[in-house]
């Protein structure tokens, strides 16, 4: 009985999620075969392709599937306009954070919109692929998906007859990723997204142009940098032989021991991330509101017993953060922590959700796939946070002698 009870509560949940995005589909088959291809990608299939969705919906052929993908009409940036309603609805917070990343989709051949060989990070080397920077939002409710979109290298917007055959609309110019991401949360912040915070690693966190407009307009960021990124000091400092910068691990290595704190930056699986941390306060950004402060946030590695012993140093991770009056070090860490929810994101979504289980080459077919995905990979994560039962699945801030900056103590 419990059981019956359950699938009719989740079968609810979708009817009402496609609710809310049936008015994006002009007739009544396209609307009818993205329900469909929806409830295919939150089925327990091996593979999510047009051929097992199919079979799911009960078709004889793929043929309405790929349809869907590549030649109905319906409103794609619509549908995730209503995603992103969706989420905030049920999940929004605050002090919520938008996180930013790529994820890489390995291809084969050379004509699916924007594959070339280039770096992924999802396979950790240079393959043949496709790159797609994501926007996550992420509270103490949940996280999921919210924006997507694809990289065109320059081998694809140099090219118009080739980025024509993938269907790349004139229009389209080469972007880079920092403004790709820039894009998405400005469209996240327009919509009035509830957030206080931007996370990102370093591809975006050492580009000064992102910083300063996070700055301008006006959301905190906590972004890895390498450890050669440049700091800024304050006035007081002593800059005469540095030119007013230092290299950030140049920094840290004159930090005083009693500057760090054992800091969990939230739950894991295996329990509280625990870690140590160190805060220094720097010159006050250029473009954010009065008052903002910027700071050096670092990450150090605790070392076991066995790793002390065969003579490992701890790993650091460096961190550029800027934000409002009140910003507490313990602010700072847990987004540098809520960083890591977009790489679950990614694996959840590819996992459960077949995110990357699509066979299509046409650029806006990669966006239908996509954002048919991550509404099936919102609604999991409003179903987990809301019904759970119906998944199987401050401190003292005093300067420190012979140090550049000052250390929160």
């Amino acid at each position: 009985m419990q059981l019956e009870e359950d699938l009719e509560a989740w079968a609810g949940g979708l009817d009402g999620l496609f609710g809310l995005v049936a008015g994006r589909f002009f007739r009544t088959e396209p609307r009818r075969r993205a329900r469909a291809y929806v409830r295919g990608l939150l089925a327990p299939l091996a593979g999510k392709n047009g051929w097992t969705l199919a079979e799911v919906a009960v078709d004889t052929t793929p043929d309405g599937m790929q349809r869907l993908l590549n030649s109905a009409a319906w409103d794609v940036d619509g549908v995730r306009d209503d995603l992103r309603d969706y989420v905030v609805e049920h999940l929004g917070e605050p002090g919520g954070v938008l996180v930013v990343d790529e994820t890489g989709f390995l291809k084969k051949g050379t004509k699916s919109a924007g594959v070339q060989r280039q770096y992924s990070g999802t396979a950790g080397r240079v393959e043949n692929c496709q790159l797609g920077v994501f926007c996550a939002y992420a509270t103490s409710k949940g996280r999921t998906l919210i924006d997507r979109e694809l990289y065109l290298p320059k081998s694809w917007t140099g090219d118009r007859e080739r980025c024509r055959a993938a269907a790349v609309p004139d229009d389209v110019e080469f972007a880079t990723k920092t403004t790709l991401a820039k894009d998405m949360l400005g469209r996240a912040l327009d919509a009035g997204v509830p957030a206080a915070w931007v996370a990102a690693d370093e591809a975006y966190g050492q580009d000064y142009k992102f910083r300063s407009w996070c700055e301008q307009r006006r959301i905190g960021y906590v972004v890895a940098v390498p450890r050669s990124q440049s700091i800024p000091l304050s006035p007081d400092a002593d800059i005469s032989q540095i030119s007013g910068t230092r290299r950030a691990d140049d920094l840290v290595a004159r930090a005083p021991e009693r500057a760090w704190k054992r800091r969990s930056a939230g739950p894991g699986v295996k329990g509280q991330r625990l870690d140590d941390w160190a805060v220094a306060s720097l010159y006050p950004p250029e473009n954010a509101p009065a008052g903002w402060g910027r700071w050096l946030l670092v990450r150090r590695q605790i070392l076991t017993d066995t790793q002390t012993a065969a003579g490992e140093d701890s790993e650091l991770a460096y961190y550029l953060c800027a934000g409002p009056p009140g910003t507490t070090d313990d602010d700072l860490i847990r987004v540098a922590g809520t960083r890591w929810t977009i790489e679950e994101c990614f694996q959840t979504a590819k996992n459960e959700v077949g995110l990357d289980h699509y066979q299509v080459r046409r650029y806006d077919a990669w966006y239908r796939h996509i954002t048919l995905a991550m509404l099936a990979h919102a609604y999991l994560s409003v179903t987990a946070a809301i019904a759970p039962q119906y998944l199987v699945t401050s401190s003292s801030r005093s300067p420190s002698p012979n140090s550049d900056v000052s250390w929160h103590l």
